[in-house]
């Protein structure tokens, strides 16, 4: 089988987003031949502006499946008008719109969720990474509700130490925020408003993006609590990470992440109040145990098990 992976190429961090590229090599363990579409150009014309190239790819090669990730990707493919399925994979903004602050009782209509309504009888899947993202699918039939899994190989505990090499004091405890800090929706205002107080218990804040996904395995060995904060996720590919790695967290209750977490040992939900979100830093730094791996495999949420059911999908996209 033959697939072809179409998504955005316009990050200064990244070639490609590195959770589509893990997945797209869980696939080809599974032989299945995974081939790259990035799509250069913002908003709505700049995405348009990738329909030729797009074009002139499929004419130039055979796939058996495209996979478009985000709707918007999904438009490009749609357009170029191939003769193969199309499987779309919503992501989390595509189908809520972007999130910038808190709002109760948020309605979603924005361009964003109209687009992803409209495109829904021109593809043959949909992927919803969480179930507050599937809820825009109105094509039952079509939709499938799969998270990202995570290399439990690459990200696992180890006792090997990497603060000298990131540059960390020894025995100074941190906590780890791996988002960008200047992406409203990522919500660092919120942990940046707890720093004095931490500071107070000799707890610093460290945020090191962007870096190179291989890094993110060392940063989550060498800090001491992960908090994603975010306003709004799908289900959110560093809280897997950190659980894969065992590393303690405090995340806000978007997504999945409720479920992801459970009651499982050094976890905990804060609300979007810095008090609250200080106390529970504190409370998970105190926990002697730490069993999200356990809890992540027990979720069979690794890679090989996904990508098996990646597969499958692509296989009933194709009957």
């Amino acid at each position: 089988m033959k697939v072809l992976f179409v998504s955005s190429g316009n990050s200064k961090a990244f070639d490609i987003a590195p959770f589509i590229k893990v997945q797209g090599e869980s696939l080809r363990e599974k032989q299945i031949d995974i081939e790259y579409f990035k799509i250069t150009g913002k908003g709505f014309s700049g995405y348009l502006s990738n329909v030729k190239l797009l074009k002139e790819q499929l004419k130039s090669n055979e796939f058996d499946v495209i996979h478009a990730h985000f709707t918007l990707s999904a438009w490009v493919v749609v357009l170029a008008m191939p003769r193969v399925p199309v499987v779309l994979s919503l992501m989390g903004d595509d189908a809520r719109g972007r999130v910038r602050k808190l709002v109760k009782n948020r309605v979603y209509i924005n361009f964003f969720t109209f687009s992803t309504l409209l495109i829904q009888p021109f593809v043959k899947k949909i992927i919803s990474k969480s179930p507050n993202l599937e809820k825009f699918v109105w094509q039952k039939k079509k939709s499938y509700l799969l998270p990202n899994g995570v290399d439990v190989q690459k990200f696992c505990p180890t006792e090997q130490d990497f603060r000298e090499e990131l540059g960390l004091i020894k025995d100074k405890k941190y906590v780890l925020f791996l988002g960008n800090t200047q992406d409203p929706t990522k919500n660092f205002q919120l942990l940046n408003a707890t720093r004095e107080k931490l500071a107070l218990h000799g707890i610093e804040i460290v945020s090191p993006y962007p870096i190179p996904h291989q890094q993110v395995f060392k940063y989550l060995n060498s800090v001491d609590v992960l908090v994603m904060c975010s306003l709004d996720e799908g289900s959110p590919n560093v809280v897997k990470e950190g659980m894969a790695c065992n590393c303690k967290g405090v995340f806000t209750d978007v997504g999945d992440v409720r479920y992801l977490v459970n009651n499982t040992p050094g976890y905990a939900i804060t609300d979007f109040d810095a008090d609250d979100l200080t106390q529970k830093i504190l409370e998970v730094m105190e926990m002697d145990t730490c069993k999200g791996r356990q809890r992540l495999l027990d979720l069979k949420l690794d890679l090989p098990t996904v990508a098996d059911k990646l597969k499958r999908i692509y296989q009933e996209a194709q009957a």
